[in-house]
């Protein structure tokens, strides 16, 4: 593959309804692996990396517009915030205060609301090599939460073949904050994903009710179709599942802990020989599988994204955290600066 300078790329990607400008970052690193981010919703839009032969192919669901992405989407590549996943009834107590959010999943809040960060337009500056720093300030009581959020993700396509995503945030008030990056990913490019093979690096789950809260409860993967200690195919266990649509969508608990940043996962592809790993300083994963696409949305290259078609992994704390104590805390005071590290490393094997 020729060696290429880093680089970082912007181009229009139109506007929103109001005539907000909507920019489109395309970051390069020196082995013509490439990504590019939209400034709406800080979504990755696209992620080329390379087969075993050397191929590039985009291994992300989204589309090729901006049109489409403001039609609605299942949060493909999205920033989301200010609290990823569910928080039960759209409800909690903050120091004697309780807060009411948007119930937008059933009886439950998800992904920060009815427009939480995904359907932001974000600043952007450009940073030294294959990096695009982007902000947004979130006013004090968007979406029902306390406190006017500063939030920064920086991504940065590493000459490594890793596309790293750091978070800070600070706030003038406490609150809770969980963010996390919800792409889609595919590593054969389209197809199903259920022949992907997965390594989940977690002794245990996080059991959840018919609407995906938690129970509480911390249980073991061990002899159960939870469990991904050792690598598998990811639709090997359907059978056992009990959950519909089919498929998982769960929560769970890293043996890190969250305190450094350390293997996740790890993906391998037969066909391509494609490999990501996903190392987080994040003490939980969400593993989902696409179980509600449907077939009803054709993205980039015409490809209709069908039932299991991708897989997401988002680095995150538990879900309804800041109704469960047990769980590690999501609140974040003033003076006190969240910080979160996801990095995808890309490999090939033969």
């Amino acid at each position: 593959m020729t060696q290429m300078q880093a680089q970082v790329q912007k181009t229009s990607f139109g506007a929103l309804p109001d005539g907000t400008a909507v920019d489109l970052y395309t970051l390069a690193n020196a082995n013509g692996l490439s990504a590019k981010v939209a400034t709406y919703g800080a979504i990755i839009t696209e992620l080329h990396v390379p087969d075993r032969q050397g191929a590039l192919g985009d291994i992300v669901l989204g589309f090729d517009n901006l049109g489409q992405y403001l039609k609605g989407h299942p949060f493909f590549g999205a920033t989301v915030g200010r609290v990823a996943n569910r928080i039960a009834k759209g409800r909690f107590t903050l120091d004697g205060q309780t807060c009411a959010l948007a119930t937008n999943n059933g009886p439950n809040h998800l992904h920060g609301g009815l427009k939480g960060f995904d359907k932001k337009v974000w600043q952007a500056e450009p940073q030294t090599g294959a990096a695009v720093k982007f902000n947004y300030t979130s006013p004090d009581g968007e979406e029902g939460y306390p406190g006017t959020l500063a939030v920064v993700v920086t991504m940065t396509l590493t000459d490594a073949n890793e596309l790293r995503l750091d978070y800070t945030a600070t706030t003038d008030k406490p609150t809770p904050v969980n963010l996390t990056n919800h792409s889609y990913f595919n590593l054969a490019g389209e197809g199903s994903a259920l022949e992907h093979e997965m390594m989940l690096a977690a002794d245990y789950y996080t059991p959840s009710d018919s609407t995906l809260i938690p129970t509480g409860e911390i249980k073991l993967v061990k002899d159960t179709p939870m469990d991904f200690t050792t690598p598998r195919p990811i639709g090997s266990s359907f059978a056992q599942l009990q959950n519909k649509p089919v498929g998982y969508d769960h929560n769970y608990v890293l043996n890190s802990g969250g305190k450094d940043l350390a293997l996740a996962a790890r993906v391998s592809e037969p066909r391509s020989g494609r490999v990501m790993e996903v190392h987080t300083t994040q003490p939980g994963v969400q593993f989902y599988t696409a179980n509600f696409l449907n077939g009803s949305l054709t993205g980039k290259r015409g490809v209709v994204y069908g039932q299991h078609s991708a897989f997401c992994l988002e680095t995150q704390h538990f879900p309804d955290s800041v109704n469960q104590p047990q769980f590690p805390s999501v609140i974040l005071r003033p003076g006190q600066t969240y910080r979160h590290t996801t990095v995808h490393k890309f490999l090939t094997r033969s």
